[in-house]
């Protein structure tokens, strides 16, 4: 299994590029996980629906919720587990595991940085630290220890998952 993760600025298009990169990674066949880490709570369920009654009024740390063609576990945890140990308890059978933020961690980095969300892409910010395997723009961005690629480019997303392939941090299962 590999990982990678995909940071940037608040809504420069975090969601957008990893959606993209998603799916070119499965037209090319990998099998592949995402894991996003949100900053606050996420309500996943409807009140009153068996699900959030089995994790609510049961109060059960987890709920497995399986039907034919997809399964959803929720788990109640206080812990700051990492990116790796994440990929590695749910998705080890897979071959790549993409990752929203998490940009504090030593995972290879894909930055989005988009003029409009502010005046400076993180890879210019001190206390984020790489690796960088490239940034995506829509604006040039001068002396960056990797490529950036501009939405303008030809081919930017194929070039994209090509960098990201060789360059996710292998993980051993």
């Amino acid at each position: 299994m590999r990982i990678i993760s995909i940071v940037g600025l608040k809504n420069a298009g975090k969601t957008t590029l990893l959606v993209a990169l998603a799916r070119e990674f499965h037209r090319r066949g990998k099998r592949l996980a995402t894991i996003k880490h949100a900053t606050q709570p996420v309500e996943i369920d409807r009140q009153g629906t068996d699900s959030w009654r089995h994790l609510n009024e049961g109060l059960a740390d987890g709920v497995l919720v399986a039907s034919p063609d997809l399964r959803v576990v929720v788990e109640r945890r206080s812990d700051d587990t990492g990116p790796e140990a994440l990929a590695h308890r749910y998705f080890a059978d897979r071959d790549l595991v993409l990752v929203e933020a998490f940009q504090r961690s030593d995972l290879p980095k894909i930055e989005i940085y988009r003029l409009a969300v502010g005046p400076s892409p993180l890879i210019k910010t001190a206390g984020i630290e790489g690796p960088w395997v490239a940034v995506v723009s829509d604006t040039a961005i001068a002396d960056t220890p990797c490529p950036v690629l501009r939405f303008t480019d030809t081919m930017w997303l194929q070039l994209l998952a090509a960098l990201a392939w060789d360059h996710a941090k292998p993980i051993d299962p």
